[in-house]
């Protein structure tokens, strides 16, 4: 007798749905649509720093892709999970293809700034300190900070040592912070 492992309940809803979407059930794709996509928006939206419209490309190839590829999903993590790798990919490619500027160390002379609080920051330049950062810095900061990315998975999933993610890491708050030092809530910038 062969034993199938137990889903949770989400997870085999996800998966039900995900199988009327390979038949064709456009109510479906509707459905596991409107349930993914406000995350992965966000998600794109801050590793591609700040552009709306470079995020709502980045959405529409990443459900391209997921649809394309839906059939090989071996659920061995949650849907939400297999799209965002997907969409981290896609922004990785709009981030080459653009290259809007060139990776640049921070300076190993300079001390790190003070800090902020982190209620006394204005929501609003915290994300334009995220755009302002270099592509690798950004992407590895919203996957670590943001969304919870442990550094041996951001190494995997951008093929880089962990060892590479926490330096990018250190460097990307570094310069958040620097951005933030000197600005706070209700005051010009």
């Amino acid at each position: 007798m062969s034993r199938e492992l137990a889903l949770p309940a989400p997870l085999d809803h996800e998966r039900a749905l995900s199988a009327r979407v390979l038949a064709g059930d456009e109510l479906a794709f509707r459905e596991l649509y409107r349930r993914h996509t406000p995350r992965l928006f966000q998600l794109l939206l801050r590793l591609l720093g700040g552009r709306d419209a470079d995020a709502e490309d980045a959405v529409q190839e990443t459900w391209l892709k997921a649809t394309e590829r839906l059939d090989r999903f071996r659920w061995e993590c949650a849907f939400g999970t297999w799209l965002c790798a997907i969409g981290l990919n896609v922004a990785r490619e709009q981030m080459r293809h653009r290259s809007r500027r060139p990776e640049a160390d921070w300076p190993e002379h300079l001390d790190p700034p003070a800090a902020a609080p982190l209620d006394a920051v204005d929501p609003i330049d915290l994300e334009r300190s995220l755009a302002d950062l270099p592509d690798g810095y950004r992407t590895v900061l919203v996957l670590h900070d943001v969304e919870g990315y442990t550094h041996q998975e951001i190494g995997l999933a951008l093929g880089i040592a962990p060892g590479t993610s926490k330096s990018q890491l250190f460097w990307a708050r570094q310069a958040v912070r620097a951005a933030l030092g000197g600005r706070r809530k209700g005051t010009p910038a």
